[in-house]
């Protein structure tokens, strides 16, 4: 249906509520080395269920292999700094919604990459720095499956 692309995360409770995430709404999860973790961590695992084996899961060993397998789909940067709002967006299946590592965000250098079709935001307080991972790729996902009538 819709393709998580998480780059280069960094906390195991975020990936794991992405696979869950990812097991319920038959989306594919991707994520671009290095990880901040490895499948072994308990905080994972938990945070995961037992969905890991209903999950698709791949990494990728850099962004350029990751492009090599999810191009030519359309691919929308989720970032605090971009200006247009995630609901204006016409997602159409096979789309990714890449997001970038907990800490920092997308880099420039990937948000304004020639793969990256547009960059696209969710609306929060301006007081507010952020949101969590994986509550924004849950949104996200969510938004883009509504628009396709929650089919599979």
């Amino acid at each position: 249906m819709f393709r998580i692309l998480f780059y280069q995360p960094e906390i195991p409770p975020n990936t794991g509520n992405a696979i869950r995430l990812a097991a319920n709404t038959g989306s594919e999860l991707h994520l671009v080395e290095p990880l901040g973790f490895n499948f072994e961590d308990k905080q994972l695992k938990r945070a995961g269920l037992d969905y890991h084996d209903l999950a698709r899961v791949t990494v990728h060993k850099s962004l350029e292999d990751a492009w090599s397998v999810l191009l030519p789909a359309p691919v929308y940067a989720f970032s605090a700094t971009a200006t247009r709002m995630y609901t204006d967006v016409a997602y159409e299946p096979g789309a990714v919604l890449m997001f970038g590592p907990e800490s920092a965000g997308l880099p420039a250098s990937v948000q304004h990459s020639p793969e990256i079709t547009e960059r696209l935001k969710l609306p929060m307080l301006s007081t507010s720095r952020s949101l969590n991972l994986a509550n924004t790729a849950a949104i996200a996902v969510y938004e883009a499956w509504r628009q396709h009538g929650f089919t599979h």
